[in-house]
């Protein structure tokens, strides 16, 4: 299993939210060979925390977003980030309760990027359609 790499393709054409999604993945990423590596726990903890934390900041970032250009789908993506905030706190729970397993954070690491990957092209390339053509 290899680190997925940002491409173009998950581009929304936003630069202030591709670059937090390019930081997303650079972080996510980091938690996999973290984990390949078997690192730490406390490591490992950190960067699951850190990864909480990103993921509100920009959720919120880009959730403000939509709501400043009327967004008509903003329910909807405030929803999904809620619902990927409440897996990845499950996923911290898990980890903490396993004690440190290394699979668990191959899990998480497969959760994370599917979920980012889907979300971005599913929902997240729509904002950026949508600001470009409201101009």
């Amino acid at each position: 299993m290899e680190a997925i790499k940002w491409t173009n393709d998950l581009s929304v054409g936003l630069a202030h939210i591709d670059n937090q999604h390019k930081i997303f993945l650079e972080k996510a990423n980091n938690l996999f060979e973290a984990g390949k590596n078997r690192k730490s726990k406390e490591v490992i903890a950190e960067m699951l925390d850190f990864l909480e934390a990103y993921a509100n900041e920009h959720f919120r970032d880009e959730e403000a977003y939509m709501a400043q250009i009327n967004y008509p789908g903003l329910e909807q993506q405030r929803s999904a980030h809620q619902g990927f905030v409440e897996e990845l706190n499950k996923l911290k729970e898990e980890y903490e309760q396993s004690g440190g397993n290394v699979a668990l954070i191959i899990d998480s690491y497969v959760m994370i990027m599917n979920w980012l990957t889907k979300h971005i092209s599913n929902m997240d390339k729509k904002i950026g359609d949508f600001a470009k053509n409201r101009k």
